[in-house]
């Protein structure tokens, strides 16, 4: 293989750290999900406030590595999809990250303002007091916990779309998309030689 197939082998591929901080994400958002769906039926008890203060940590956690996520998406353009995908999936696939990215900023920080408004102030990890930005208000904390809820549906919803057009991808088209995102599926070692030799020159 050339060493210009190889660079173009690479470049369709995400940076190491994008990977990282996407599997991440999809963990910490899955376990949140998980703990505030098994956290509300739970009655009022010490196990249920461990649950609620491990659902918090978890926003605090994914608000922190989606600003880092966003800093470096800034400077690491994504790889280019293939020349063959159609203008629709095209738009299908920035509006959805776009959403993404904007629920990913907004469930956590209005989990966050509920939080505040409810009286309940986070203590990140059990040490670090995490400072309110919305006053106590009883009436304020009903508004944010419905919109937290239906933030945080919103999202589950477009996880669960974005993984079904992956597999999509992935096992009915054959396109091998799913595979710029795939941790194990590594350039192969004579494709880094030739990216090597081609630095070199």
């Amino acid at each position: 293989m050339t060493s210009n197939n190889a660079s173009r082998s690479a470049a369709r591929r995400y940076t190491g750290l994008s990977i990282g901080f996407h599997w991440l994400l999809a963990l910490l958002i899955t376990a949140s999900f998980g703990f505030g769906l098994y956290m509300v039926d739970l009655p009022f008890s010490p196990a249920r406030l461990k649950q609620y203060n491990w659902h918090k940590w978890a926003g605090i956690t994914i608000l922190g590595f989606s600003i880092l996520r966003l800093l470096w998406r800034l400077n690491h353009r994504p790889p280019p999809l293939n020349p063959a995908t159609p203008p629709w999936q095209r738009r299908a696939s920035a509006g959805t990250h776009g959403l993404l990215y904007v629920l990913f900023f907004a469930a956590p920080l209005a989990g966050w303002a509920y939080s505040s408004a409810a009286g309940f102030s986070i203590v990140y990890l059990g040490v670090f007091r995490i400072a309110d930005w919305v006053p106590q208000s009883v009436g304020l904390a009903q508004q944010l916990k419905l919109l937290h809820r239906v933030l945080t549906y919103s999202l589950a919803g477009l996880v669960v779309l974005h993984v079904l057009a992956a597999a999509k991808h992935h096992w009915i088209d054959k396109d091998g998309l799913l595979d710029r995102m795939n941790p194990f599926s590594a350039v192969p070692k004579h494709q880094q030689k030739a990216l090597h030799d081609q630095k070199l020159f």
